[in-house]
């Protein structure tokens, strides 16, 4: 793919936010509604396309841990705020090519984990759990090697022990099953047909309503 090939000619092992999020997308896989802006006019555009309420963030090739940095900013309702948050993230980023990722506020309180990891010996695994900040807490996961039939992504969604968060609960709709298993199936495609991708993270994946969304992921390359 042209993204991951031009991220190798300019020597680097790790995708944008952004980019990744282009990949994803790329294998019908359900991503937020985004745009990249580099000025205060590209800003605006993006949020006349967008709408309020919205993300910003921070993004570039070379920042991994964007909440630790200081470079999200969470359901800004106004012009007045997007400006100045816009101001505060890009100046507090010092690497090249930086821009501010606008992206459509998902609402959704069951996050959940997925990606790929390539290993020696069985290659592309596929990896789906509990997300938001308690993936590394309760390492509330499931593996399965790719390539994915529709049984075994639905067979490691059971596996885990939240897997009742996908249930119909407490007045929210039941996950849509087809469109999670599809997103499992697919990550394990990416890594099948992308030889130069070692790992794909995929964290959080809210459901919004019945469907899941991508809201952020990051892809290392070998």
């Amino acid at each position: 793919m042209k993204i991951i090939e031009k991220a190798l000619k300019q020597g680097r092992n790790m995708l944008s936010e952004y980019e990744s999020k282009q990949i994803l997308s790329a294998y019908q896989i359900p991503v937020v509604n985004e745009l990249l802006a580099e000025s205060i006019e590209d800003l605006l555009m993006a949020v006349s396309k967008i709408g309020y309420p919205l993300v910003l963030k921070g993004c570039s090739p070379e920042i991994a841990h964007k909440t630790e940095k200081g470079l999200i900013r969470m359901d800004i309702r106004d012009e007045d705020e997007a400006k100045s948050a816009f101001d505060e993230i890009f100046s507090s980023m010092d690497g090249s090519g930086n821009a501010v990722l606008v992206q459509e506020m998902i609402k959704g309180k069951r996050e959940l984990v997925a990606g790929m990891t390539r290993d020696p010996q069985f290659g592309p695994c596929v990896m789906f759990g509990l997300g938001g900040i308690f993936t590394e807490i309760l390492k509330d996961i499931s593996f399965r090697v790719a390539p994915l039939e529709k049984r075994d992504a639905m067979d490691m969604m059971h596996e885990i022990k939240s897997s009742r968060i996908l249930e119909a609960v407490r007045g929210m709709e039941a996950a849509d099953m087809d469109m999670m298993t599809q997103l499992l199936i697919n990550t394990g495609r990416i890594g099948l047909e992308n030889e130069r991708i070692r790992e794909i993270d995929i964290n959080p994946v809210i459901i919004s309503g019945s469907k899941p969304v991508v809201v952020d992921a990051l892809i290392i390359l070998e």
